[in-house]
């Protein structure tokens, strides 16, 4: 048993390791052309890989540390793939189930770790406000997610907002994680939000800037 939790763990960090390598690679570099497509499909397989390995993990030895981060990166990652496929909501597209379970998977997760960070909170574990404010967080993206479902859409490229907010958000999990497990100076509670903080007014300015120039292109 022990040797299966070590493969586990080889397989875990080293999907991370390509995840954060392509990861950067797609940050930093034009978006959109043939390149950032190949470096994404890499990003997005290690990171859905990376997710799974950390879920069944996290179960393995009841650790809430990989259960926050495998499940909130898996939900970006996947998500952030499938909007690429659901471009013509607004002209009648229909929304397939694996949409739906997607969403209403992460909503009984992050309505856990809300409960759940709230009972820590309350016996001063800082890690309550870890799990708050990916709860919170979570909850906040699956709300969008339904009303884009339902075709409440007030922006046109709103696919494409989407996909650069969640997979930048999957970027954020794994450097979230990298850099708690190998945290040996900063406190905790910071090591665990400082990407969050940092990177969150990133996603905005990165997500509208592209999404401006493709819509300028298309038209």
């Amino acid at each position: 048993m022990e040797l299966t939790f070590k493969i586990l763990l080889i397989i875990h960090i080293l999907a991370g390791s390509i995840g954060l390598f392509t990861g950067t690679i797609n940050i930093i570099r034009r978006k959109g052309d043939t390149q950032h497509r190949l470096v994404g499909k890499y990003f997005f397989f290690s990171m859905i890989i990376n997710a799974i390995a950390g879920f069944i993990m996290s179960l393995w030895h009841q650790n809430v540390f990989l259960l926050i981060i495998a499940v909130f990166s898996f939900y970006m990652t996947a998500t952030g793939q499938r909007f690429l496929s659901l471009k013509r909501i607004d002209k009648g597209q229909s929304v397939k189930k694996i949409d739906w379970t997607l969403s209403i998977m992460m909503i009984v997760f992050a309505s856990f770790f809300v409960i759940y960070g709230l009972y820590l909170f309350a016996i001063d574990n800082n890690l309550g406000i870890v799990l708050l404010v990916f709860g919170l967080i979570s909850l906040l993206m699956t709300r969008k997610d339904i009303a884009l479902y339902k075709g409440n859409i007030k922006i046109k490229n709103y696919w494409l907002l989407i996909h650069i907010q969640r997979m930048i958000g999957s970027y954020i999990a794994a450097l979230t994680a990298f850099l708690v497990v190998n945290n040996t100076y900063l406190p905790p509670l910071l090591a665990w939000l400082m990407p969050t903080f940092i990177m969150t007014p990133l996603i905005f300015y990165w997500s509208k800037k592209n999404a401006f120039r493709t819509l300028i292109r298309r038209q």
